[in-house]
């Protein structure tokens, strides 16, 4: 009884990673509106309805894949603990959106969901709990969540303009140089800001 009960969960676990693995392939290729779940559902081998009893509908798969993309090592993941994050942030990025570097899943999951208003809303709830919720508590002093959206904005907008828009300047710039300039950006960002005088009365 414990075999058959054991050997039942084990197959269950890979059914469910079989197919987040082919949403995870489908969104990353046509976004939310533009992958099935019968696309998904053939790619894992299954049925669409197997898809919607382990994962319930489209969005809280999305939701799982987008959080699964976000769970492993990044370029935020072990920046923070060294002693130039801002350098090793700006290094991995450039080195990660090279011309003969394939576009992250996460990333290419979110720009091409992002016309669909409840994938945003899904990639923004993903991400503040995932990328942005590891930078503002690494960052010390006032303003951290604006400070890590900030961050987030300047990295995303670096990887589609390199990678995705392949804009001249940034694809075939020298790595030491795109490191060279977008490394104090984020050291800007990193660093919290000075306090506000308080302004004079007139």
């Amino acid at each position: 009884m414990t075999e058959r009960v054991t050997t039942r969960t084990r197959n269950a676990a890979a059914t469910r990673a079989a197919i987040l693995a082919s949403a995870r392939r489908a969104f990353a290729r046509a976004g939310y509106n533009g992958a099935g779940v019968r696309e998904i559902a053939e790619g894992a081998g299954v049925t669409a309805m197997l898809v919607n009893r382990y994962f319930g509908s489209k969005e809280q798969l999305l939701a799982e894949v987008a959080a699964d993309t976000m769970s492993g090592p990044g370029v935020l993941t072990e920046a923070f603990k060294g002693d130039d994050p801002a350098r090793e942030i700006a290094a991995r990025l450039v080195a990660l959106t090279g011309t003969d570097a394939t576009p992250l899943d996460g990333f290419q999951i979110m720009l091409r969901s992002a016309s669909s208003a409840r994938a945003a809303e899904i990639g923004r709830e993903q991400i503040e709990a995932h990328h942005m919720k590891t930078v503002a508590n690494a960052l010390k002093g006032p303003l951290a969540p604006e400070r890590a959206a900030m961050m987030m904005a300047l990295i995303a907008g670096f990887q589609a303009m390199r990678q995705m828009i392949a804009l001249t300047p940034l694809a075939r710039g020298a790595p030491e140089d795109l490191t060279r300039l977008l490394a104090p950006l984020l050291q800007q960002l990193i660093e919290a800001p000075a306090a506000e005088k308080p302004r004079r009365r007139r």
